[in-house]
């Protein structure tokens, strides 16, 4: 059986056709490889030789021509994930680039028997709370105002209460930034598409993926790539908010295998699952773990930064991929130690996270908060 992965010369991309190839399928990759990821016009030294390479872009009908030839199934993981505001971009890469593979299906009639498309935990946008009297609450996103007043929980909309983050199934999304919008955009193409038309399709939401291959040129976002790379270079790290904000992390491996679970499992077509450890992690819990591991005494620095557009907690509930019979199996300390041997092995820390810094500034992405944080709002700390 021949599969095709898109993206697959990327981080998730690769770790899915390396256990591909160790099951006994033929991998087909297409990739673009385009900055920042990737730092040259050739398939990266870790990508298996016995993968079929073809250089391409998702948004090009004839590369998706030349790679769908002869597959039986498609690891749709091609995509555009950035901070910047270059809005257009995002969907004609997400959305446009799906809707292409569904179209050239349909019409060559290729005989795909399965498409598993890479969705996001983003599209939870500030996830599921609960407030002590009102109940559950799916809030909308933070405001500029209450950022710049330092004001970073959420508040029932109801009382105004502080509200408890709470895990997030599949059933509620709510997405509010330009990435967000475009992975679930792409998710209702995938899905809809494929039932109308017979193709079996699943889309899985990642949590925040860490480890091996991860990037160290791209750090507009990972918290891993972007503070290993910063403690390697003898700097900070610098901690957005108060450092108290909710994150799930998992490591590229349990993803890859939920990736090969819900491709040869039936029970998975046309739904969405949470990929993610299921366990809420604070920033600065993550950080003195990562410093420890590391071996590093440099102290996080908390100045007020924020970042538009992130949310303040999220952690997916995995229970419906755990019925499929799924666990996530490597612990969070050992993920950031895989992923810092792998970047000193590999020498390769540049100064991207200060180049990252300074463009998120100058495009208003990273904002700092008013120096005297402004009466009322919801009380800070940890919800």
């Amino acid at each position: 059986m021949r599969v095709l992965v898109t993206g697959g010369a990327g981080f998730i991309g690769s770790h899915t056709a390396d256990l591909l190839l160790s099951q006994g399928y033929q991998v087909r990759v297409l990739d673009s490889l385009v900055a920042p990821i990737h730092q040259n016009c050739h398939p990266p030294d870790y990508l298996d030789a016995r993968v079929d390479f073809i250089r391409g872009d998702v948004q090009d009908r004839l590369a998706w021509d030349r790679a769908l030839e002869g597959v039986d199934c498609v690891f749709h993981l091609a995509a555009y994930q950035d901070y910047l505001p270059d809005f257009s971009k995002f969907f004609a890469v997400n959305c446009v680039g799906t809707a292409l593979l569904y179209e050239l299906i349909v019409e060559k009639q290729y005989p795909v028997q399965k498409v598993v498309v890479a969705s996001s935990q983003a599209v939870y946008g500030e996830g599921r709370y609960e407030c002590s009297v009102h109940g559950v609450q799916y809030p909308p996103q933070r405001t500029l105002d209450q950022l710049k007043a330092s004001s970073w929980n959420l508040a029932c909309p109801i009382c105004d209460r502080v509200m408890e983050s709470r895990l997030s199934d599949e059933r509620v999304v709510n997405p509010h930034n330009q990435y967000a919008i475009s992975k679930y955009t792409q998710e209702m193409t995938a899905l809809n598409l494929g039932r109308r038309y017979g193709i079996p399709t699943v889309a899985l939401r990642y949590s925040i993926t860490q480890g091996p291959r991860q990037s160290p040129y791209n750090a507009y976002s990972g918290i891993l790539r972007i503070f290993t790379t910063r403690l390697l270079s003898g700097l900070h790290p610098i901690v957005y908010e108060d450092g108290m904000q909710l994150r799930d992390y998992v490591s590229v491996y349990d993803v890859a295998r939920a990736n090969l679970l819900v491709m040869q499992d039936p029970r998975a077509d046309y739904r969405a699952f949470n990929v993610g450890s299921g366990r809420p992690t604070a920033v600065l819990e993550y950080v003195r773990m990562l410093m420890e591991v590391m071996g590093s005494e440099l102290e996080p620095v908390l100045e007020g930064q924020f970042r538009l557009g992130d949310t303040r907690h999220v952690v997916s509930d995995v229970s419906a991929l755990r019925s499929l019979g799924w666990e996530p199996a490597v612990p969070l300390p050992e993920i950031m130690r895989q992923y810092a041997d792998w970047v000193r092995e590999r020498k390769q820390v540049g100064q991207s996270s200060l180049e990252a810094d300074v463009i998120m500034r100058v495009k208003g992405v990273v904002r700092t908060a008013d120096p005297t944080p402004k009466p009322g709002g919801p009380r800070t700390g940890l919800a």
